[in-house]
């Protein structure tokens, strides 16, 4: 049985890396980012796309991505080229197969995380770059348990 009060997530999330979805333009901080995911405790594969328009392509699984893997956390970039972040959002919470992945918005500014709430793009989490790398492995860890908890295995 699945709890659905959350996202459903595959029995299958046990036991296997967590897949996640980095959305950054910027190198350097897409590498620090890589480093800080795999210094961490929770085991995971990433992906990484360098704009909006790619972003949306991985998710839906669209041409070279056709045989994507399908991310437990997508972390997104807002500043990013072809789409922005506030537009990958919107399109991603648009759609029904979507709207569920939990997101985690990197910024190099507060002021995002207003405009988004402003208007209701409502994301998991916000973490300022350059990114603190024990505040990234919390977010990282509490999401990777929520997602976790979400299945009720059987008596």
């Amino acid at each position: 049985m699945i709890n659905t009060n959350g996202p459903m997530r595959d029995p299958n999330t046990v036991g296997r890396p967590m897949e996640i979805l980095l959305v950054e333009d910027d190198l350097e901080d897409a590498g620090l980012t890589i480093e800080v995911l795999r210094a961490g405790e929770v085991p995971c594969r990433i992906s990484l796309v360098r704009d909006g328009e790619e972003a949306l392509e991985f998710l839906r699984r669209q041409g070279r991505y056709a045989r994507a893997p399908r991310p437990d956390l997508i972390l997104l970039d807002v500043n990013l080229p072809k789409k922005d972040g506030r537009e990958v959002l919107t399109e991603l919470r648009s759609e029904r197969e979507l709207r569920r992945i939990p997101v985690i918005v990197l910024t190099a500014s507060t002021t995002h995380r207003q405009i988004l709430q402003e208007e209701n793009l409502f994301v998991e989490s916000y973490l300022i770059k350059p990114v603190n790398r024990e505040a990234f492995h919390a977010v990282v860890k509490s999401l990777r348990k929520y997602l976790l908890d979400d299945i009720v295995l059987p008596k």
